[in-house]
């Protein structure tokens, strides 16, 4: 068979290096897209491969040809060549033109077709869970777990942080372009910070989903506690949380949804960034439009800070801050592991060993796992050697689910505990419905914003044992601590004095 033949000017260095990369970057990729579709699964490193890195590679190989045709005929007329036409030429009657212009048409329209699944694919890739959480390992590796253990692990990240529209895609693709550059040369903060300025409105987010205007009604819950005693004794307490909603045009809106601009629009000035600190609230009734400003009492704003603070209306992210990324602390996770078996209840003492060893300072997540185990065993060990020598498989599994909550809520390398991503629903660890209900923002007509417990939850039952209670009237039971506390619960939020850990 004759070798297929082509123009002198093809013959050079630079044209047959790059029809060199065009062929083995073309082949390259058809292997790798062979072998994922053969794996029946995506990876975020040959995703960017076949998608961002090798299309490049070709369109350089494939321009390459042309260049170095130009370099090779601008040099024969330099040395002389005056046989060659001032410009070249493209004549189909030689059969070496009708070659180069064969092998030009099927490459283009190979490049052409594998250009447009490309970029298709890689608009996919670069959306597509496993680039946003596993493509930066080490830095992205906290927020991905929480996502993978949230209520919304089977929505896709950019549901939530880019939304609809070619708009907010590049803005995406853009602020990706810096964090590109801050995780290859180590310049980003441990830990990364919540991306509160760069957050969508909830609007047109969250809402796409869940619209307060359709939610009527309360929710029942129990938010299940293990005291720090010998006995771990059970607390729950079960609650109505008045969630409310409604439509303005059809009924009457309340509960905690009439915050989101129903029956009403709340603006607030934070300031801090993480927007803990709420001096300033004001709420205009969308019925009446009666405008309302409250001033915390103690801590009001200065003429200053009112002039230049940022006026933000309140929306779903406002108190649903964490929906996917909540980093639950120490006191929590092991009161949902004893609450669902991982922990044996009456394995003395477990309660408070779990939480101190889960709340060590430890320099990596292997430290911390090893640590984890020698003191939960150590602890029955020296304290409870007939519960050591008797239950040694419940101390095993107690120290597998410390273990286990640990590495699915801390994280060293990061530095990412809990308090560092303060969660605004309820005010249990956090602030969160405290920032503004403390009951100390009054505005000048005297009206104070309420901390009534009642206003947002009823309590229908509370306690264990002896000092188990149930409501008897809707309007529910008063609270009761279960450490005797007097009445200093009133005057105080539970974030003062719950952290996370034993209080």
């Amino acid at each position: 068979m004759r070798a297929l033949r082509f123009p002198r000017l093809v013959y050079n260095k630079i044209s047959i290096a790059g029809g060199f990369v065009a062929v083995i970057t073309a082949l390259t990729m058809v292997f790798f897209l062979f072998v994922q579709a053969g794996k029946g699964e995506t990876n975020p490193y040959v995703g960017i491969l076949i998608y961002m890195v090798l299309p490049p590679g070709l369109l350089v190989g494939l321009i390459l040809v042309p260049v170095g045709m130009f370099r090779q005929w601008k040099f024969l007329k330099k040395h002389g060549a005056d046989v060659l036409p001032p410009w070249p030429q493209i004549d189909f009657n030689k059969k070496t033109h009708r070659n180069v212009f064969i092998v030009f048409l099927v490459g283009g329209l190979i490049y052409a077709c594998m250009s447009a699944v490309g970029a298709y694919q890689a608009y996919h890739h670069t959306e597509s869970v496993e680039f946003c959480g596993e493509t930066c390992h080490k830095v992205m590796k906290p927020e991905n777990t929480a996502y993978r253990n949230s209520a919304h692990a089977r929505v896709a990240c950019t549901a939530c942080h880019v939304g609809e529209g070619a708009n907010w895609y590049a803005k995406s693709k853009l602020a990706g372009a810096y964090q590109v550059y801050a995780t290859t040369f180590n310049k980003y903060p441990k830990p990364i910070p919540t991306p509160i300025k760069n957050l969508r409105p909830a609007q047109e987010t969250c809402e796409q989903c869940h619209w307060p205007r359709k939610f009527f009604g309360a929710q029942q819950r129990q938010f299940n506690h293990y005291i720090y005693d010998e006995d771990n004794t059970a607390w729950p307490i079960n609650m109505l949380i008045k969630t409310g909603g409604g439509d303005p045009k059809t009924g009457q809106t309340a509960g905690i949804h009439w915050h989101m601009n129903i029956g009403v629009k709340v603006e607030y000035i934070a300031r801090d960034e993480r927007r803990q600190d709420i001096p300033w609230v004001r709420v205009t009734d969308n019925l009446t439009g009666r405008i309302t400003v409250y001033q915390h009492q103690d801590d009001p704003l200065t003429d200053e800070e009112l002039q230049n603070g940022t006026r933000r209306v309140m929306d779903c992210m406002d108190c649903h801050n964490r929906p996917s990324h909540n980093f639950h602390p120490p006191d929590f996770v092991v009161d949902r592991a004893i609450l669902t078996g991982q922990i044996a209840q009456d394995l003395p003492d477990i309660k408070r060993v779990a939480v101190w060893a889960m709340d060590g300072d430890y320099d990596s997540e292997e430290t911390a796992v090893r640590s984890i185990a020698t003191k939960i065993v150590d602890h029955y060990k020296h304290n409870y050697a007939d519960v050591f020598r008797t239950r040694r498989v419940d101390i095993q599994q107690a120290v597998v689910a410390t273990q286990q909550q640990f590495t699915q809520n801390i994280f060293p390398e990061m530095e990412v505990r809990w308090l560092d991503y303060p969660d605004n629903i309820g005010h249990f660890i956090y602030p969160g419905c405290m920032r503004c209900h403390e009951g100390k923002h009054v505005s000048e007509e005297g009206w104070t914003l309420t901390r009534e417990c009642n206003t947002c939850h009823s309590i229908l039952s509370q306690g264990s044992g002896e000092r188990y209670q149930v409501a008897s009237t809707p309007e529910g039971l008063e609270f009761v601590h279960p450490e005797d506390i007097g009445e200093e619960w009133r005057e105080i939020g539970c974030h003062e004095c719950h952290t996370g850990t034993q209080p």
